[in-house]
């Protein structure tokens, strides 16, 4: 796990030119963004419609999978992408319902500061001026949330969502190391927490149509659609570029849950996300 896979790409400033994996990865980030919107729709425990979209997930990327003939691997590095994979959807889908879905999305994006971690611990990449002022920026922007969000009692889901980014910064590296297979620690992760959650749906009473469609459409477009092309595109798409385009998500999201639910940012919290969001934007711009 020391060196970066000879099949994710020759080199990353080959794999930022490529088109096709910059417009799949663009495709990704607005199936992506509707996950605010139709979480907010479903008024059930977030474990279980984390269980219920997983499970959907693995049958639409099992067809996939099926369709294309690729070869599931099984290795320490695709089990621990899988674990990302999980931890990833299971605190994003608790923290939405504990706090805003503007707060739970933009926290979720401190993902490219972890990555800049990530890499100085893997592959001894030193954090230059640059990387250490956006951390200092980004961290400003979360101290926003995080006093927006002691008054207003979702701290508990500020802090999952954040954490959510480190394991969302552990799927944008899932094929930078040796062995590593995006759509195999997707596929396992997803299967993971479709068997271990999807129980929990027993427990349910509102099974309305509109209910059962946003349960649908979160297992079938914003997961398991989103994570074909994700993984199809971050094959020729270095983490660096895919964090750019991936800054989607966080402006269309809320966008979406404002618009069609009514939920708006608080001011410091509004502050903090053109802190975080911009700030990672010129730092991804800056890099390039």
């Amino acid at each position: 796990m020391s060196e970066v896979s000879e099949v994710s790409g020759a080199s990353e400033a080959t794999r930022s030119r490529t088109p096709a994996g910059a417009l799949m990865v663009l495709a990704a980030s607005v199936c992506f963004s509707t996950g605010g919107i139709l979480l907010k729709l479903v008024p059930w425990n977030p474990l279980a419609i984390n269980g219920a979209r997983n499970l959907i997930a693995v049958c639409v990327i099992g067809a996939f999978i099926l369709a294309t003939q690729h070869r599931i691997r099984f290795n320490l590095t695709v089990l621990v992408g899988a674990v990302c994979m999980a931890g990833v959807t299971t605190l994003f889908a608790v923290a939405n319902k504990l706090t805003t879905a503007g707060n739970a999305i933009v926290l979720q994006y401190s993902a490219p500061v972890w990555i800049i971690l990530l890499m100085y611990v893997f592959f001894r990449k030193k954090p230059g001026r640059l990387d250490l002022i956006t951390v200092l920026l980004v961290l400003i922007g979360i101290l926003c949330f995080f006093f927006d969000s002691l008054a207003a009692g979702n701290l508990p889901g500020d802090i999952l969502a954040l954490v959510s980014g480190l394991f969302y910064a552990g799927v944008f590296m899932l094929n930078q190391f040796e062995k590593g297979d995006a759509l195999s620690s997707m596929f396992l992760g997803q299967l993971l927490c479709g068997i271990t959650l999807s129980p929990l749906v027993a427990a349910e009473t509102d099974f309305s149509p509109g209910v059962l469609l946003a349960v649908f459409l979160l297992g079938a477009v914003q997961v398991g659609l989103a994570y074909i092309f994700f993984s199809i595109g971050i094959r020729t798409t270095d983490p660096v570029t895919a964090s750019i385009i991936n800054a989607v998500e966080p402006v269309l999201n809320p966008v979406l849950v404002a618009v069609f639910y009514g939920e708006m940012l608080r001011p410091l919290s509004l502050a903090g996300a053109a802190i975080v969001v911009g700030s990672i934007l010129l730092y991804n711009i800056q890099a390039r």
